[in-house]
């Protein structure tokens, strides 16, 4: 499958490197093709990766990832434009975190709205599905370094995008009954809120290595 990634930082390297290992096209995107994380990437790669602007990431990929920062992804994916973006999935990873009264962050949206949202809202054509933005990004591409069973969530419009994600998802390790549909894309406004917790959780463990599991009777 030709993928593109919408981003340099941790989140979008562990993502590019798990797809490319298996064995899949990846283009990763940066606002500038020339930047030097972005070629720092490619030098470190798989010979098969490619690079460029949001927009060649975008027009290059049949399934997309945001993984650029939360408070920048309509503006990157506005670079990326419309009409690249326009009919395919993309998996939002992203969580609109603000630094802005330094740490920890707060949330730019939520309660009522979410980036989650904001994203299909600006991109109508585009299958939004948001996906692995409550876990860091290691546990994101290897389930398995946390021992025992636990969840990962989806949530967006079009039925058909969650299932490509969600497949996509046991290829990076998930069990397929790990995976839960939370339904539609409002839906992300939960898992957006859930980031306050868990960096209190991080504090707590000292650690970023946990995830929780759903359990029902």
């Amino acid at each position: 499958m030709k993928v593109g990634v919408l981003g340099t930082g941790s989140v979008g390297r562990a993502i590019a490197g798990k797809l490319l290992a298996l064995g899949h096209e990846v283009t990763m995107g940066s606002r500038w093709a020339e930047s030097e994380a972005l070629l720092e990437w490619l030098d470190e790669a798989d010979e098969s990766a490619r690079g460029g602007t949001f927009a060649e990431a975008a027009a290059a990929g049949e399934v997309l990832f945001n993984c650029t920062a939360g408070e920048a992804s309509l503006e990157a994916l506005a670079a990326a434009g419309a009409e690249n973006l326009a009919g395919k999935v993309l998996v939002d990873a992203a969580n609109p975190l603000d630094f802005s009264r330094g740490m920890p962050p707060t949330l730019s949206v939520c309660n009522d709205d979410s980036l989650g949202e904001r994203i299909q809202a600006a991109f109508p054509e585009t299958k939004v599905v948001k996906a692995l933005n409550t876990v860091n990004n290691q546990v994101m591409v290897d389930p398995g370094r946390l021992p025992g069973a636990h969840n990962v969530f989806v949530c967006g419009e079009d039925d058909e995008a969650k299932a490509t994600v969600s497949a996509l998802l046991g290829e990076f390790g998930w069990p397929r009954d790990s995976v839960i549909d939370l339904g539609g894309i409002e839906a992300a406004r939960g898992t957006e809120m859930y980031l306050p917790l868990w960096l209190h959780l991080m504090g707590a463990l000292d650690t970023a290595d946990f995830n929780v599991q759903v359990r029902v009777a």
